[in-house]
């Protein structure tokens, strides 16, 4: 494994990061060959030959840029969060209000994923093959989240608020991204700005349920 100092993502050794236009469309081409096979068959069957020839690139193009099957994936994962965060911000920035800024975020969302429905099986697998990216991609997602919704400094609920429509989120991505398109991302989208204007049971009956502990 390298011992360099890594690059801006954390993931790719200084040695490693590509310093020309060339470099740079091949190890896109890679990352983009590594997000179809191991979505397709997973890490571990998932082989850096199989990389390189849907790349169509030479094995030594591949070490290149990374050391093993482990560096690559890793950078996957935070390449493919990259992603994610690059397709929702400009939506986000330009909705008028946080509901709508919510609202736009996960329509962007459901779209990206259903063009990338193998980001669910490459983040997952994350969980085992490097916690650490794992816990990373959702965490800076969480913090993303909590800095456009939190009130003040004082704002001790920002951060759980985020983790919900965090969790909200990728499930809604799931199902309405990855297992099934039987129903429009605007229309899941007006769902839950909805619920976040309303909530789940409207003002009265979720104000008696928090006061009774529900």
């Amino acid at each position: 494994m390298a011992t360099d100092a890594a690059g801006p993502d954390g993931n790719v050794p200084v040695d490693k990061m590509p310093r020309t236009e060339r470099g740079r469309r091949t190890q896109r081409a890679i990352l983009d060959a590594a997000a179809a096979e191991f979505g397709e068959k997973g890490f571990h069957e998932g082989s850096i030959s199989g990389i390189t020839r849907r790349a169509g690139v030479a094995l030594g193009s591949f070490y290149t840029y990374f050391d093993s099957k482990d560096a690559v994936f890793r950078a996957l994962v935070a390449d493919m969060s990259a992603q994610v965060r690059d397709h929702v911000a400009p939506a986000i920035r330009g909705a008028d209000g946080r509901i709508a800024a919510e609202r736009a975020g996960l329509l962007e969302f459901i779209r990206f994923v259903r063009t990338h429905k193998e980001i669910y099986r490459i983040i997952d697998e994350a969980e085992f093959v490097d916690p650490a990216s794992f816990r990373r991609h959702y965490s800076t997602t969480a913090e993303r989240i909590a800095a456009r919704i939190r009130t003040g400094p004082e704002d001790a609920q920002a951060e759980v608020h985020a983790w919900a429509i965090m969790g909200m989120n990728v499930f809604l991505g799931l199902r309405y991204g990855v297992w099934d398109e039987d129903r429009s991302p605007e229309d899941v989208a007006d769902v839950i700005a909805s619920l976040l204007a309303r909530g789940i049971f409207g003002s009265r009956e979720g104000a008696k349920g928090a006061k009774e502990g529900i």
